[in-house]
């Protein structure tokens, strides 16, 4: 049974698919701040909610190994300026 939606519903999911790189690239730079400061676990699970954006974003999985591999936020960092750059 699917549920019919309203007008106003169907404009925010509309508007949210259409903005969602752009959601995901902000998220992505929250997420390279919190990889500065994490050590440890807290550093594995950044690492892992950053592959997850960059996998979003369709950025080649090779590439993300990469970035996991050298574990330096700066390539990421680096990375999200491109994005952006590509996106404005």
């Amino acid at each position: 049974m699917a549920q019919e939606r309203s007008r106003h519903q169907q404009q925010i999911i509309r508007n949210y698919y259409k903005n969602r790189d752009a959601l995901s690239l902000q998220k992505l730079q929250e997420q390279v701040t919190e990889l500065y400061l994490a050590d440890g676990k807290r550093r594995q699970q950044q690492w892992k909610r950053i592959a997850a954006h960059l996998e979003k974003l369709e950025v080649p999985a090779e590439h993300i190994g990469h970035l996991v591999e050298k574990d330096d936020p700066a390539l990421v960092a680096r990375l999200v300026e491109k994005l952006l750059a590509k996106q404005g």
